[in-house]
C-alpha cells in the first residue's frame, strides 16, 4: 500500500469514527461498527490506531481540530478579559454542539491525565491569561487563575449537558462572570469594581496584581541580564507567594 492510499485510509477511518460517534447520542460505538461503516477488516484498523482508544483519541482530536482553529483564529479584543469571556464562550458553545467529543476528550481519561486536545485547549487559555496578567488584570498568579477557568468551564458544560435545553438559563454567564470576578480586575471590562484586600493581607489589591503581571511577564528561559533562569525561577517563586499574601490570595 502506498503512503497516499494509507492515509487516505486512515482519513476515510477518521471521518466515518467521527461520524458515528456524533449520531451514537452518547452509546458507545464498536471498533466492528467503524470497520464496516469504513469497508475495511479489523487488522487495517489496528493497523493505523493500535487498538480501540488508540482510535477514540485520534477522533477526538480530529474532531477537535476545527474548534482549536477557531480558538486560535479568534481576533483579540484588545481586553485581555473580554478575551477570556468569549473564548469562555467558545468552549461552552463546542461542548453543546458536540456532546459526543466533548465527554470523550474532557471525561475521565484512561491514563489519568489530559487527552493531547484538552492539554492543547488548556495551554491556549494559559496564555490568554498570561496575558491578561501582564496587562495588569489579574488578582492571582496566571497558573491559579487558568486552572479555576478551566475546571468551572468543563464543569458547567457538563452540567448543562445533564439537564435539560430549557434548564440552562444563564447559568453559563453567571458562572463565567463569577470566575471572572474572583481571578481578574474591572477595568474597561465587565467584571466587578475594584475591592479593597482583604484584612492582613501582605499586600494591597494594586500592589498584589503589580507583582502577578511582573511575574508573568518573567521568562525562566530568556531572563533579563545578569539573571540566570534558575534566579529568575526563583524570583517567580517568591513573587507568587507576595501576591497569595498570608491567607492564600490577593485581594
Amino acid at each position: 500500500m502506498t503512503a497516499t492510499k494509507d492515509g487516505d485510509t486512515r482519513e476515510r477511518i477518521l471521518q466515518v469514527a467521527a461520524r458515528l460517534l456524533a449520531e451514537s447520542g452518547g452509546e458507545p460505538v464498536s471498533t466492528r461498527a467503524v470497520c464496516a461503516a469504513a469497508g475495511i477488516g479489523a487488522p487495517t484498523l489496528y493497523h493505523h490506531f493500535g487498538d480501540k482508544r488508540g482510535l477514540l483519541n485520534a477522533v477526538v482530536a480530529y474532531g477537535f481540530e476545527r474548534y482549536l482553529a477557531d480558538k486560535r483564529a479568534m481576533a483579540r479584543t484588545g481586553d485581555p478579559v473580554e478575551d477570556m469571556r468569549r473564548g469562555w464562550d467558545l468552549h461552552v458553545g463546542f461542548g453543546l454542539s458536540h456532546p459526543t467529543f466533548y465527554a470523550l476528550m474532557y471525561g475521565p481519561q484512561p491514563s489519568g491525565r489530559r487527552s493531547a486536545a484538552a492539554e492543547e485547549s488548556y495551554v491556549l487559555l494559559l496564555d490568554m491569561v498570561r496575558t491578561a496578567a501582564r496587562a495588569g488584570r489579574l488578582r492571582v498568579p496566571v497558573e491559579e487563575a487558568a486552572g479555576m477557568v478551566f475546571a468551572a468551564g468543563i464543569g458547567v458544560t457538563f452540567t448543562l449537558l445533564g439537564t435539560p435545553e430549557a434548564s440552562h438559563g444563564d447559568l453559563s454567564e453567571r458562572t463565567r462572570e463569577a470566575v471572572l470576578a474572583a481571578v481578574t480586575t474591572g477595568g474597561e471590562g465587565r467584571t466587578g469594581p475594584e475591592e479593597p484586600s482583604a484584612e492582613g493581607a501582605a499586600l494591597s489589591a494594586p500592589m498584589a496584581r503589580a507583582v502577578v503581571a511582573l511575574q508573568a511577564s518573567l521568562d525562566p528561559g530568556d531572563p533579563p541580564g545578569g539573571f540566570s533562569g534558575a534566579e529568575v525561577a526563583l524570583l517567580r517563586e517568591w513573587l507568587g507567594r507576595l501576591a497569595h499574601g498570608p491567607r492564600g490570595g490577593a485581594g
